[in-house]
């Protein structure tokens, strides 16, 4: 089995502090190999940073025994990093559990928990990439195709990038969703040809293929319109999560603090 360490120190003197990427989980291993890749950028860009993978289910180290080899192997603290791009149940219940079981296992080692990665402008901008990776010239639609969630927030907030990506290209947007009440991919491209578009494309508002995500491929290919690449192997992803880790690791003085003192 593979280290789960990607690279072996990091910023404002806290150079043992380590990130733990906590991705969905996927039975397919085309999903993990894409979060490794993720982890592989990450690590290039804050040189000398631990950095290690966890999944909530399916394939993969579980978070605990990975934050408790981070640990063995001298991290002086760790920042818990959802690869999630919704708000919803994951990261309402089961991060929120996971990052308690850390803390609980290992009491003197600061432990930090960002925010989700989505919305973000660095998200809208993977999706720049892969649309121009597509070649596509005079789009008239694009559908933002998402895995599918139940929670209501989540879903208007998927719209909303949806919505506002279409928006700034001066093209009518749709969403689709892979699983739950819909609509999928080829009634959101039905709607837009309807309103005269002809020229669509399909953005996928995934982070690593999956069986989900082959559906949202299926459902294009079958309405005759590209799809794009899911973004977890782009700078801008691995932009986002070390943003998103230097915010969660700067809210931690005062355990930051308690270290320094205790280690004297």
């Amino acid at each position: 089995m593979r280290d789960p360490l990607v690279t072996p120190p990091v910023r404002g003197g806290f150079a043992d502090t380590a990130l733990l990427l906590v991705a969905h989980g996927s039975r397919d291993p085309r999903s993990g190999a894409a979060i490794e890749a993720l982890a592989a950028r990450v690590a290039a860009a804050r040189p000398g940073t631990r950095v290690a993978v966890a999944s909530l289910e399916h394939r993969g180290l579980r978070p605990v025994p990975v934050a408790r080899e981070l640990a063995a192997a001298g991290a002086a603290g760790i920042t818990a990093v959802p690869l999630l791009l919704t708000d919803a149940y994951h990261s309402t219940v089961d991060v929120p559990a996971v990052t308690a079981e850390i803390r609980a296992s290992l009491p003197h080692l600061p432990i930090a928990r960002t925010g989700v990665l989505g919305p973000d402008g660095l998200l809208s901008a993977a999706l720049a990439d892969r649309l121009a990776e597509l070649g596509v010239s005079g789009v008239d639609g694009l559908v933002l195709a998402a895995a599918g969630t139940s929670d209501r927030a989540a879903r208007h907030g998927i719209a909303q990038v949806a919505a506002e990506f279409a928006a700034r290209r001066g093209v009518p947007g749709a969403v689709a969703f892979a699983a739950g009440a819909g609509p999928d991919v080829p009634t959101a491209v039905g709607r837009l040809r309807s309103t005269g578009a002809r020229r669509i494309a399909v953005l996928s508002y995934f982070l690593a293929p999956g069986r989900l995500h082959d559906r949202i491929v299926a459902g294009a290919r079958g309405c005759g319109v590209p799809v794009s690449a899911p973004f977890a192997d782009t700078g801008p992803v691995a932009e986002l999560v070390l943003r998103r880790a230097d915010r969660a690791w700067d809210s931690v003085p005062r355990q930051r603090t308690a270290l320094s003192v205790s280690a004297h």
